[in-house]
C-alpha cells in the first residue's frame, strides 16, 4: 500500500475516534462517573438503574440493550452525593419562663439514595431544612433556660433522632447535628442581664477584697499577740536570770558583786528624772549639816 493510502487511513482513524466516542457517550454505551457523583437512568418514566461507582462504567452491560433507547424515551440525571453543610440562623423558641430565645443549628447532609432524592420529594433540601427547623423548635420549646443553655449536646442528638427517619425516605442521610448558638433576642433583656452580671461581679470582688483584708488583719493580730507573749515571757525570765548570775558572782568574788551593784545603781540614777547634786569630798557642807 502506498504511503499516501496509509496517511489517509490514519487521518480517517484519528477523525473517527472522537466521533465514535461521542456516539457511544450519547447512546450511553459507556459513561464516566466522577467522585461524589451518581447517575440515575430512567426509561419510559421508570428508574432502570443507578451508577455510583467512580470511574469508567458501561450502562449497556449493566442495564442491558434498553439503554440504547434512553436518548429517545428516557433520561440520565446526575446527582451530587458530596457531603453538604447547612446552618439555620435565628430559629425562635420560648423558654419555660416565657423568654424569647434565638437558636442557631448546624447540620450535615448527604444523598445516599439518588433515586429517592430525585422522585420522592419535589424539594428534598427545602423539606429537610424545614424538618430540622421544626424539630429544633419542638425540642427546645418550653425548656428551662438553664437546660437550653447547658445541655445542647443531648438536645442536638434528640433533634437528629427525630429527623433522620424522614430524611432517609427522601434519599438523604443526616450527618452531625449541633445546636451551636442559643441567644437572647430582646436587647433590653440582654442589657438587664449584663447589668446584673456586672453588679454581681462587683459584689463578689468586694467580698473577696474584704475577706482578704479580714484575713490579713487576723494574721497581724495573731502575730502581735504571739510577739507580746514572747516579750512578756522574756521580761519575766530576766530577773531570775540576772539574780542567778549575781548569786554566782557573790559566791566567787564579793568585790565584783559590789562593783556591779554600784554600776547598776548609778545607771538607775542616771536613767531616773531625779536631780543629782554632786558635793566635793573636802567640802564643809556635810560638817555643817552634821552639827545642825
Amino acid at each position: 500500500m502506498k504511503p499516501e493510502a496509509w496517511f489517509f487511513l490514519a487521518l480517517v482513524g484519528f477523525a473517527a475516534v472522537p466521533i465514535l466516542l461521542a456516539i457511544g457517550r450519547h447512546l450511553y454505551i459507556f459513561a464516566v462517573v466522577r467522585e461524589s457523583e451518581a447517575q440515575v437512568y430512567t426509561l419510559f418514566g421508570k428508574v432502570i438503574g443507578t451508577l455510583n461507582e467512580p470511574g469508567l462504567q458501561f450502562p449497556i452491560a449493566t442495564f442491558g440493550p434498553g439503554v440504547l433507547l434512553i436518548p429517545l424515551f428516557g433520561q440520565r440525571r446526575v446527582v451530587n452525593t458530596a457531603l453538604k453543610q447547612h446552618y439555620l440562623r435565628g430559629q425562635m423558641v420560648n423558654s419555660e419562663e416565657g423568654t424569647p430565645m434565638g437558636v442557631g443549628i448546624w447540620y450535615e447532609m448527604q444523598v445516599n439514595d439518588p433515586a429517592a432524592y430525585l422522585f420522592a420529594n419535589a424539594n428534598p433540601e427545602g423539606s429537610l431544612q424545614a424538618n430540622v427547623a421544626s424539630s429544633t423548635i419542638s425540642t427546645l420549646s418550653n425548656l428551662e433556660m438553664d437546660e437550653m443553655l447547658e445541655n445542647r449536646h443531648s438536645l442536638s442528638r434528640t433533634v437528629r433522632q427525630s429527623v433522620s427517619p424522614l430524611s432517609e425516605k427522601w434519599g438523604y442521610r443526616l450527618g452531625s447535628v449541633y445546636i451551636r448558638k442559643v441567644f437572647f433576642t430582646d436587647e433590653q433583656m440582654v442589657q438587664n442581664i449584663t447589668d446584673k452580671v456586672v453588679k454581681r461581679l462587683v459584689q463578689v470582688t468586694s467580698a473577696m477584697k474584704q475577706d482578704g483584708e479580714n484575713r490579713v488583719g487576723l494574721i497581724r493580730s495573731e502575730t502581735a499577740k504571739r510577739v507580746s507573749q514572747q516579750l512578756a515571757e522574756a521580761s519575766a525570765m530576766r530577773p531570775a536570770v540576772v539574780g542567778k548570775v549575781l548569786n554566782e558572782i557573790a559566791r566567787e568574788d564579793p568585790e565584783i558583786l559590789e562593783a556591779v551593784l554600784e554600776v547598776m545603781e548609778t545607771e538607775k540614777l542616771l536613767a531616773s528624772p531625779a536631780s543629782v547634786q554632786l558635793v566635793p569630798p573636802d567640802s564643809r557642807v556635810i560638817l555643817d549639816l552634821d552639827h545642825a
